[in-house]
Order: C-alpha cells, then sequence, then structure tokens
C-alpha cells in the first residue's frame, strides 16, 4: 500500500512539475499571425510603380518617403541614415539614405534582431540579352523590391502583435551601385550602417534579398554555411517544418550581399536568396516575374522565426 501511495504522490509530482514546465514555456511564447503574400506583393508593385529607384534620383527618394510614410504608420520608431558616396565614375557625390525602423518587444531586454533589405535598383542591365539596353535602368521587382516587400509586411505582423524581442527593420540604400569586378561600389548602405556603432547591438542579422521569383529555389549561400551555419540551421528546420520545398537544404552559390558587410564586425549574418534568377540585372527584372506566393514562403519562415525568438 505504502510503495502504491509513493507512485501516486511521484506520478502527481511530476505532472504537476510538467505543467509547471509547460506553462512557462509558453509563458513568453506569442502565437505568429499570419503572413499574408498578396499585400507584400502589393508593396513590391507600389515600389516599381515610382520607376527606378537608382540612388540619388527622384525615384528613389519618392520611394523612400513611401516607405518611411508606412512605418511611420505602424508607430515604428523611424530613423533616417544618410550619408555621401562618391561616384567613382562620374565624380559627383551621391546622397544616399537607410531607413531604419524600430519595434519593441514585449519582453524586457530580450535582445535585438536585424532584419536587412536594399530598396535601391541597379543603374545598369549589364546581363540583358539586348546589348543596346545594358546601360539602361532596371525597374527591380525581384532585385530589391521583393526584399523590402517581405521586410514591411513582416512590419505589419509585428506592430500588429509584438514578438517577445525587439525587431529592427533597415531598408538599405546603394546595394547594387558598383560595376562589375568592383566590389568598392556595391553594399554601401551596410557598409555605412556598420560605422555608426552598432557592434554588440544585434543578436544576428538576416539579408533578404531576391526572393520573390516565381519559381523559387533557395539553397544556403556559400558565405553563410561557412561563417554562420546554425543561424542557417534555424531557417532550414523552418522550412523543413512549414513543408516550404522552395528552400533547397543544400549549399550551392557563393554571394557577394550586404550580410559580408555585417560579418567584418563579426555580427553574424546570413543571406536568404534565390541567385538562380533568370532576368538578373536585365530590364525584364519586372513585377510579372514575381509571385505573392513566393514572398509569402519566405514570409512564412520569417514569421515563425521572429515569434519563436
Amino acid at each position: 500500500m505504502g510503495n502504491h501511495n509513493l507512485k501516486i504522490r511521484t506520478a502527481l509530482a511530476l505532472a504537476f512539475l510538467l505543467i509547471v514546465l509547460f506553462g512557462c514555456g509558453q509563458k513568453n511564447t506569442v502565437l505568429p499571425p499570419e503572413f499574408d503574400g498578396e499585400r507584400a506583393f502589393g508593396y513590391l508593385e507600389k515600389q516599381v510603380s515610382f520607376g527606378p529607384r537608382v540612388p540619388g534620383t527622384k525615384e528613389s527618394a519618392e520611394c523612400r518617403e513611401y516607405i518611411i510614410s508606412f512605418f511611420d504608420s505602424l508607430g515604428a520608431r523611424t530613423d533616417t541614415l544618410s550619408f555621401i558616396h562618391n561616384d567613382k565614375t562620374t565624380g559627383k557625390q551621391i546622397e544616399m539614405v537607410n531607413v531604419l525602423a524600430s519595434f519593441e518587444g514585449t519582453e524586457k531586454n530580450p535582445g535585438r534582431y536585424l532584419f536587412a533589405a536594399h530598396y535601391d535598383t541597379r543603374p545598369r542591365a549589364e546581363h540583358d540579352p539586348d546589348p543596346a539596353k545594358r546601360e539602361e535602368w532596371i525597374a527591380g521587382a525581384n532585385d530589391g523590391a521583393s526584399g523590402v516587400a517581405v521586410l514591411m509586411e513582416l512590419a505589419n505582423l509585428v506592430s500588429q502583435k509584438p514578438p517577445s524581442v525587439d525587431i529592427d527593420f533597415v531598408i538599405l540604400d546603394g546595394e547594387d551601385f558598383g560595376r562589375p569586378g568592383d566590389l568598392s561600389e556595391y553594399f554601401l548602405g551596410a557598409k555605412d550602417l556598420i560605422l555608426r556603432d552598432i557592434k554588440g547591438k544585434y543578436e544576428w542579422a538576416i539579408i533578404v534579398d531576391m526572393i520573390g521569383d516565381r519559381e523559387l529555389q533557395i539553397y544556403r549561400e556559400q558565405f553563410s554555411q561557412k561563417y554562420f551555419p546554425k543561424l542557417n540551421d534555424k531557417i532550414w528546420a523552418i522550412a523543413e517544418e512549414l513543408g516550404k520545398t522552395s528552400f533547397v537544404d543544400s549549399v550551392k552559390h557563393q554571394v557577394y550581399d550586404d550580410h559580408l558587410s555585417f560579418m567584418t564586425i563579426k555580427l553574424p549574418s546570413i543571406v536568404i536568396i534565390d541567385f538562380d534568377y533568370p532576368y538578373w540585372h536585365t530590364t525584364h527584372d519586372t513585377p510579372d516575374k514575381c509571385s505573392p506566393e513566393s514572398l509569402e514562403a519566405v514570409g512564412d519562415v520569417l514569421t515563425v522565426l521572429m515569434y519563436r525568438l
């Protein structure tokens, strides 16, 4: 009889412990809201409607004002970070502007996380099939607008239902300004941002670039996998859990992107990118080559990640 009572008391104690542990685990867990791919696609189309967003142009400024107004409307703490770039080709000084939007989490001192994308578009279409168009500006529906569109929709969700952690969205200028073979005029917004005393500010950074392709296939990027495989692992584990077959669990391309600038200050950083886009750096990078479903596939994965932090 004594042994029977002991077993009962032990079982009850274990049950109570599980309830306590489960309750504590759920206390800080926020169920993620639903990412809206159609709404994100609308943000993509709106950016493209301004025309090519080449740094220093009227179109770039108009698109930037739209992005700033959007974040302001969500109650974000929004800052503009201006810097001057000396164009090596023309010798002209060009003002470029990053946009930083900050949202506070529900927990005290939970850590801050950075999501980044670039809003500038390439001032040349060197891979265009028509040689006569290779110095033309591009619409940049996928290469630029798609990443920003995903971050804008994520900001919608954060404003409606704050996660536990603090989130910064940075919309970068001057990522794609340089000429082929010369990296000195690429990633200009990220290069400026790391000079602004952000070292140690973030737990990690995720770059989202060229993720709107209708035929979306996202591989683990080589630099990301080499230096920060655990962060990659988080992304691909969630993608597998959600059944997102557009995330291919193997390493393929070595991509020079904004994440490399963040790595120089030892900020764990990866890029999520589909580098098999046939319209890259051509005049054919237009919204019809992109889809809401692709934006949503990436957005769903990042949403779950964000609300599990």
